[in-house]
């Protein structure tokens, strides 16, 4: 057991791609596994997706997708966010599909020759994707060229920006145009989709003929409370206790002394930092896990290490201290760090880094 590990169980990833995917009737269904499959590793996330049931995988750029076929894996792969000049052709020969959010893009993509593409247009995220006043030209280059057999069109999507449920709405309509369009211009796309987890789960109109699963495959929500299908968190994160020290009443604890012993007590030294991606955030209020006992972070949290503050309790170094995991085994969650840090679950578990061992347990 490494000093500073996260456990991830990939028979638990593959348990909730098979919920979700039962949750949307068995549709095809994309697993996103970009920033290293949410922090929980890309290729053991990607593999234990695929055995689930998952038509495909999502990463942002293209060297995240050339690592997974390195590894082997040989799944339809997306990816859609690309530099000017990004070697699209090397896609191109390892069967990838590039996202394509605009018409220079489109152009690039063109020139690259044999590229596989699925356009995305802008349904009102406002990032990534051909705005509405583009989509004419945009879908009549793209006739052009694949006309031309310069590239092939596979899919059309969009993103949903999780913003209520008339917004939803909207974008669902948007996203109804924009098909209507591009089959206008003389597109044919086999892949439609707009919806991730939350909008797969959620707004059923959204699904069109695929939907794209990220935090759900590792087990977390993607809304505020509970998913409303039952998921198993992936990833437990603990390290080793590496000092205990009996210290008296008024004594300070880490930099700025903003916690201050109240009474004689027993301080507990916990190898994890916000270089490990530890929110400093959470500083005071961090839930962790000692022996079975629930405790927070007492001070701040520094780059390397932060305390707890264990009070009467028996610890002795060596022992460890659990920061998240599956809350149906006594400890916090994700989302419980991520609400002492005011931020989201998706935060959490992706910013974890290289120092952090990761361990696979089926």
């Amino acid at each position: 057991m490494s000093m500073r590990e996260a456990v991830v169980d990939l028979a638990a990833i593959s348990r909730n791609v098979e919920t979700l995917r039962a949750a949307v009737g068995g549709m095809p269904s994309m697993v996103v596994v970009k920033a290293n499959g949410y922090g929980h590793g890309a290729i053991a996330s990607a593999g234990a997706a695929l055995a689930a049931g998952a038509d495909w995988l999502g990463v942002v750029d293209i060297e995240e997708a050339l690592e997974l076929r390195a590894a082997g894996i040989t799944a339809p792969i997306l990816t859609w966010m690309h530099e000017p000049g990004a070697e699209l052709a090397a896609a191109a020969d390892a069967r990838i599909d590039i996202g394509i959010n605009s018409i220079d893009q489109l152009e690039d993509a063109a020139s690259a020759g044999g590229v596989t593409v699925q356009l995305k247009v802008d349904t009102g995220l406002g990032r990534n994707g051909a705005a509405e006043s583009d989509w004419e030209r945009f879908f009549s280059a793209a006739v052009r060229h694949e006309r031309a057999g310069r590239l092939i069109v596979r899919g059309l999507w969009s993103h949903l920006a999780n913003a209520g449920a008339e917004a939803d709405a909207r974008q669902v309509d948007a996203f109804s145009h924009a098909i209507a369009a591009a089959q206008s211009a003389g597109l044919r796309p086999e892949l439609l989709h707009l919806a991730a987890t939350g909008g797969a789960l959620s707004v059923p109109s959204a699904r069109f003929g695929m939907v794209r699963f990220g935090i759900g495959a590792y087990g977390l929500s993607p809304f505020g409370g509970p998913a409303g299908v039952a998921l198993t968190p992936a990833m437990e994160l603990s390290a080793t206790i590496i000092g205990v020290k009996r210290v008296p009443a008024g004594s300070g604890v880490s930099y700025g002394h903003d916690y201050v012993t109240a009474a004689e007590t027993t301080l507990a030294l916990v190898p994890l930092g916000y270089a490990d991606g530890i929110p400093r955030a959470a500083s005071g209020r961090g839930p962790v896990s000692i022996g079975g006992q629930r405790f927070h972070v007492a001070g701040r949290i520094a780059m390397d290490q932060f305390v707890v503050d264990i009070g009467e309790s028996q610890v002795r170094p060596g022992d460890r201290a659990i920061l998240f995991g599956d809350p149906s085994r006594g400890i916090a969650s994700a989302t419980e760090w991520a609400e002492a840090a005011d931020t989201i679950n998706y935060e959490i578990v992706t910013r974890i880094g290289n120092r952090v061992a990761r361990r696979y347990v089926s």
